[in-house]
């Protein structure tokens, strides 16, 4: 993509992986020790703490762009734009001198609705999850595609509920004027596919109702 991850903030990594095929992303998870090769070749990994979503940890910024097409409720948790941006300078930073993969894919098939999705990540096999999760644009389409929404997706950080205004040292923050989430602590893959899936849901009844 002609759009570089300099976009979202982020400078100094160690190396960048772009769109790599299923076959590399499997040799890497393999090499850099995040799983493992069972009977038959699967690939099987471990997800901590968390195995399967934290509903409680996940919050929205409640800003005006967005404030009015959120419904709050306990599975709705504000957060203040400005821990936001901490928990999102944060992530860059933990992310400086690491290796990061991205994977630019289509949130959905039809072409009329589909959303261009970006995905940063720290491991292989969570850049694997994603590009058997979404779908793969087209080698020709690559060059041009701008995300609507992007993933910054950095497991390995904790965060501290004491200085970053959350509950626990897990967290996810979605930013739906700014198209971007930050996921924080924990190796669950599924917090990538709510996370994309939540911002589906949001955008495209907006959308549709623009339409008509």
């Amino acid at each position: 993509s002609r759009h570089g991850i300099d976009t979202h903030g982020l400078g100094n990594q160690k190396q960048e992986h772009w769109n790599l095929p299923t076959a590399a992303l499997y040799e890497h998870a393999i090499q850099r020790g995040e799983g493992h090769i069972v009977h038959l070749g699967p690939l099987v990994v471990r997800t901590g703490k968390h195995t399967g979503r934290a509903a409680r940890d996940k919050y929205f910024v409640d800003e005006p762009g967005s404030h009015d097409h959120i419904d709050w409720t306990d599975a709705n948790q504000a957060m203040d734009p400005t821990s936001y941006d901490w928990l999102q300078r944060k992530a860059v930073a933990y992310l400086q001198n690491r290796t990061v993969y991205v994977m630019d894919v289509w949130a959905g098939h039809d072409a009329n609705y589909r959303m261009p999705v970006r995905v940063i990540t720290e491991t292989a096999w969570h850049a694997l999850f994603v590009r058997n999760m979404f779908v793969r644009p087209l080698d020709e389409e690559l060059p041009k595609h701008k995300p609507q929404f992007t993933v910054i997706h950095v497991p390995g950080m904790q965060a501290d509920p004491v200085t970053d205004g959350v509950r626990s040292s897990t967290c996810i923050g979605l930013h739906m004027s700014k198209g971007e989430a930050v996921i924080g602590g924990t190796f669950y893959a599924g917090e990538i596919k709510k996370a994309v899936f939540t911002a589906m849901n949001y955008y495209l009844p907006l959308q549709i109702g623009r339409a008509h």
